[in-house]
């Protein structure tokens, strides 16, 4: 299994990127500094490293330096909070893969992991995926019903991915809430209520056969069992 290292210092956004990556399916551990994070990847070494670079103590620059003085070239995805180009310069030059200045869209982290992760592991690249009608590739964001493509939102298809890869699982608003919008978002349940109901519009979904079951007033579950294939 991938295995992912965050290393940031905020508890409510680490606790938030440990859960939207736990969910993609990785093996994700946590650190709040530099120093036990160096410790953490050199106990259990990471296939990927999400980095912040303002650390309490020894920051993401001075992480990184120490990684690629080794010749230890895990890929990096740094965090920062700072917007000037020279940081963004630093840490690329230091070796750092890709970058997010913060407030990034948690959509937007998953996608920057994956694509990195497809350059550097392209064995790890999801299958395909099918659903009664429905056809979905998960890398590429794109949904098809009988062959024609589905306009979905990012946030949309975010939702189905949640949906699709745990078929039968029922998942609360609030669980929806939190793996599928950004830490300084504030939408209510009924934000999930309408998105949902979109979703099922662009779905075509029939009351014979509803993909998308309501299920009392707890959430939401993807009813279709769904298969894999090879791309």
């Amino acid at each position: 299994m991938t295995h992912i290292l965050v290393v940031e210092d905020e508890p409510s956004l680490c606790q938030l990127l440990v859960n939207n990556l736990s969910f993609e399916g990785y093996s994700v551990e946590a650190a709040g500094d530099g120093v036990p994070a160096l410790a953490a990847h050199a106990a259990h070494r990471a296939d990927l490293i999400v980095l912040d670079l303002m650390l309490p103590q020894m920051d993401g620059f001075e992480v990184l330096r120490n990684l690629r003085e080794r010749k230890d070239e895990v890929p990096v995805l740094m965090l920062t909070a700072r917007g000037q180009e020279v940081d963004r310069v630093h840490g690329l030059s230091l070796g750092a893969d890709d970058y997010l200045v913060k407030p990034f869209s948690v959509l937007e982290l998953v996608a920057r992991v994956k694509a990195i992760l497809r350059r550097t592991r392209p064995v790890d690249r999801p299958p395909l995926l099918r659903s009664g009608p429905f056809r979905f590739d998960l890398p590429r964001l794109e949904a098809r019903r009988d062959g024609k493509t589905l306009d979905l939102t990012p946030r949309e298809f975010r939702l189905l991915e949640i949906l699709i890869t745990h078929a039968g699982r029922t998942h609360s608003r609030r669980e929806l809430l939190q793996l599928a919008w950004e830490p300084d978002a504030r939408p209510s349940a009924r934000t999930v209520d309408v998105h949902i109901a979109n979703l099922r519009r662009k779905l075509g979904e029939e009351v014979e056969a509803p993909w998308i079951a309501t299920v009392g007033g707890e959430g939401y579950r993807w009813v279709t069992p769904v298969e894999t294939e090879q791309g």
